[in-house]
């Protein structure tokens, strides 16, 4: 079998992208895209069917998956799923990826909360595969262990189930604070806990900064603005955010845990980081988290109509996960502590998203010879209470002060995305 063509992935300026990250304020952030693709772009499960054997479908999967993941497959985990008996022999790697060896005055301590979630399993692949000591907090409510499993056992990694709301005593040099569910279904199912963990679990990780004298970052969000009447959104705009809302949980639970982290920052002199972060989507995001991406890439890979909530003329600007990544670890690394926008500021209507997405679906299922038996359609529903109608960063400060600024175009990301759920989809895993 010939080797499959390796997929070109370009970046704004139509140059290629074979790396993420970069080298600034001193700490190197930069890894092969190849290597990191190989720890997501994956089959998880070999599907035994029929009179083929486990090393043909291995073998047909590994080519699937070999125009994204080029050398690396060495360090890849296959587990063995028997559909006539529905069960799952899991395997665990036979080979960590290879890391970055840093002395120990260059190799961070850095704890992430909130770290098998879809944004913190990226932040762990990047500096695991840097070198750097992680230790990931999850209670699990919508992170998954599959998401960060693959370094399960390695010297370097540590995995604790802890819910931030109680007390957490280590020894680190660094603090990514991501923990609190971040989509709509999740943070309003149990809207006391999602404020719960915004306040208390924030006051406990920066009490935990405050004793080690680790510099700490918060994941906040584009949701502090509320439903904006500035458009692009600043960071010194200061919000139109309805209290009592159902959204109020995790909009108002930002809100007061940026207001703690400041006030630690005056009080106790806590080196903070404030990260505003924009609609964001990749590989590992929750297919049933409710949000606009997942659901229009779901949808369409199923053939169902795609469903667009109001008349589709709100705006959204969406930016891949990659690019979220290095901003936060340029933030993180930085001298800057206002509060700073990460996002992108290509905007998009809901209806014309819609379209794009439907687009890139039929374009990979083309590529792949696959023929639907009819074309998806976009259909309207009622739009859900508070949505906020336009949502774009101004991400002037994120360029003037980190260098930063989005590289992967929503059409390369969506690809990626597409691929990632079109395999999920064929391994019964979605």
């Amino acid at each position: 079998m010939s080797a499959p063509q390796a997929i070109r992935t370009l970046d704004k300026d139509g140059e290629e992208i074979t790396t993420v990250g970069f080298q600034r304020f001193g700490f190197d952030s930069e890894v092969p895209l190849d290597v990191l693709r190989a720890l997501y772009l994956r089959s998880h499960y070999v599907v035994t069917a029929g009179e083929q054997s486990v090393s043909e479908v291995d073998a047909r999967q590994e080519s699937d998956h070999a125009r994204f993941i080029q050398g690396n497959t060495a360090y890849q985990s296959k587990s063995i799923y028997h559909p006539d008996t529905q069960s799952i022999s899991y395997t665990t790697l036979s080979r960590f990826p290879p890391v970055k060896l840093l002395p120990p005055s260059g190799r961070k301590r850095v704890l992430v909360t909130g770290g098998a979630g879809f944004v913190g399993s990226h932040l762990v692949d990047r500096l695991m595969l840097l070198g750097h000591e992680v230790t990931v907090l999850d209670n699990f409510f919508t992170g998954s262990k599959t998401t960060v499993s693959h370094w399960i056992g390695h010297p370097n990694f540590e995995m604790i189930r802890h819910d931030v709301v109680e007390p957490f005593m280590i020894e680190c040099d660094q603090i990514y604070h991501l923990a609190c569910p971040a989509s709509p279904p999740h943070y309003q199912f149990n809207a006391v806990k999602t404020i719960k963990t915004s306040f208390m679990g924030t006051l406990n990780m920066l009490g935990l900064a405050k004793r080690t004298k680790a510099r700490f970052l918060i994941s906040s969000t584009s949701e502090v603005y509320g439903d904006p009447e500035v458009h692009p959104q600043h960071e010194d705009y200061w919000g139109h955010v309805n209290p009592i809302g159902p959204r109020a949980c995790y909009d108002e639970g930002k809100r007061v845990a940026e207001t703690l982290a400041y006030g630690f920052q005056r009080q106790d002199g806590v080196d903070i980081r404030v990260a505003r972060i924009f609609n964001t989507y990749g590989p590992r995001m929750n297919p049933l988290d409710g949000r606009v991406v997942s659901n229009f890439i779901v949808q369409a890979l199923r053939g169902q109509d795609m469903t667009v909530y109001g008349d589709g003329k709100q705006t959204r600007a969406f930016q891949y996960v990659h690019d979220l990544i290095d901003g936060l670890i340029a933030l993180m690394n930085s001298n800057e502590t206002r509060p700073v926008n990460i996002g992108n500021c290509d905007e998009f209507t809901i209806g014309e998203f819609a379209e794009l997405v439907r687009e890139i679906v039929e374009k990979v299922q083309d590529e792949d010879g696959v023929k639907p038996a009819r074309r998806v359609q976009v259909i309207y529903s009622p739009m859900p209470t508070d949505d906020p109608q336009k949502r774009r960063p101004d991400t002037t400060r994120a360029k003037e002060v980190l260098g930063w600024q989005p590289r992967w175009t929503v059409r390369m990301g969506l690809e990626e995305m597409v691929r990632y759920y079109k395999a999920k989809m064929a391994e019964g895993s979605i």
